[in-house]
């Protein structure tokens, strides 16, 4: 047997030996992260169930990083975003197909798990953002979000268009414009953007808050907030909720050079998470069933007054609780979530997380506490690795990765 195949017979082991460590042998728990299958890395009725690798590489995709993933386990496909185009691999890191030619800024991914299909953030802007991807150009642009839809089945070469096959479509997101273009006072001054909406960026599906597990999941979207340590009204992470559930009828393959406005009147909710500033908002989230909780990797903010944590935790569990929001000159009231009470404590801000170097540029639970997070590079191009860890929840460190010291620790 080759070290590969050992590798990934253990990282099996492994996974096993952890179900039956926290359940029991009597307990009759398969490998089945939920029961309507969701999240599935094999059940008791699978002969061959699938063999996850401790790491699979993208490839090499030019000059625009890697924004976002999905390992689709049940399919036995990962997807990357590499901001103008998404790319599809088998576990092995092997090309199957990519969509390309995208003149916005494709960001997170996440996977339904009532369709199947990829979604992700996408972004026509006109502010630097914009000026990277296409030029000078983007300046003479009205910005646009939407969320992007790919049917994942239908890439099965490289180069597609997106307009090829109807392979991808997109919905607009009316509510993050009016915010991204809204203008306001804060500390007494005129101030752009409200709440400091810079776009959005982090995707996730998830139950709403404080649901009955038989509740349909539903599309978290998150704010990208612009980093300005000038203003107090940027300290909360924005997130917005949808049901997708008949966004057929709104989806449209979009036309870059002149965008469609065809989505939802409003979100079914919105959410205000007391973070601390951070640089451009959430960046990757990520649902996590076993503790009903958003993981929340960003880039950490500049303001010296917080804990600039990279890392958070968003408890699912809790009631939204409406109260004043800080920061905002005039007394304006939300729906906050709280952060579950887990990693690192600041006692002056109240805020719990994480200083965990990975997870911005893609984070994808794959069920039994096991994670794929990125590890990007940009040498010779640039290009990720996703690389296995098991979630602990440590204060210090919340995530393991797995490797031949966690397997001696296991006895093998």
């Amino acid at each position: 047997m080759n070290n590969i195949n050992i590798n990934r017979l253990s990282v099996y082991i492994i996974c096993l030996l952890t179900i039956i460590a926290a359940k029991g042998m009597d307990s009759g728990l398969c490998l089945d992260c939920n029961a309507d299958g969701r999240n599935n890395v094999g059940t008791e009725s699978d002969a061959n169930p699938i063999e996850l690798p401790e790491s699979i590489f993208s490839g090499y995709h030019g000059k625009h990083h890697v924004q976002g993933i999905v390992v689709d386990v049940d399919k036995e496909c990962v997807y990357f975003s590499f901001t103008t185009k998404l790319v599809k691999t088998d576990l092995s890191g092997n090309l199957i197909g990519s969509v390309e030619g995208l003149t916005g800024h494709l960001g997170c991914l996440t996977l339904n798990p009532a369709d199947g299909r990829i979604y992700g953030s996408i972004e026509y802007k006109n502010d630097e953002i914009g000026v990277g991807i296409v030029g000078e150009r983007a300046r003479n642009r009205r910005s646009a979000f939407y969320i992007a839809v790919f049917d994942g089945d239908k890439i099965t070469r490289p180069n597609m268009t997106p307009s090829d096959n109807d392979v991808m479509s997109t919905v607009y997101l009316k509510d993050v414009v009016k915010d991204y273009y809204a203008q306001g006072t804060n500390n007494g001054k005129s101030v752009e953007h409200r709440y400091g909406c810079s776009g959005i960026d982090g995707v996730a599906f998830a139950p709403q808050p404080c649901a009955s597990d038989s509740t349909p999941w539903v599309l978290y979207v998150a704010y990208g907030i612009y980093g300005d340590i000038g203003r107090s009204d940027n300290d909360y992470q924005v997130l917005l909720t949808y049901d997708t559930s008949d966004w057929e009828k709104y989806e449209r393959v979009l036309n870059q050079d002149n965008p469609h406005k065809s989505g939802p009147a409003k979100p079914l909710g919105r959410y205000f998470v007391y973070t601390g500033n951070s640089e451009w908002g959430i960046q990757n989230l990520n649902y996590n069933p076993e503790i009903n909780t958003l993981v929340a990797a960003v880039y950490k903010g500049k303001k010296k007054e917080y804990p600039n944590y990279s890392l958070f935790a968003i408890d699912l569990s809790a009631s939204p609780n409406k109260e004043r929001l800080k920061g905002h000159d005039k007394k304006e009231h939300g729906y906050t979530l709280p952060l579950k009470k887990m990693g690192l404590y600041d006692e002056f801000t109240g805020i719990y997380g994480w200083r965990f170097p990975y997870g911005s540029t893609g984070i994808c639970y794959v069920g039994n506490s096991l994670y794929y997070i990125s590890h990007n590079s940009s040498k010779p191009e640039q290009s990720s690795t996703l690389t296995l860890y098991r979630w602990t929840g440590n204060q210090d460190c919340p995530f393991e990765k797995i490797n031949s010291d966690i397997i001696q620790t296991f006895g093998m």
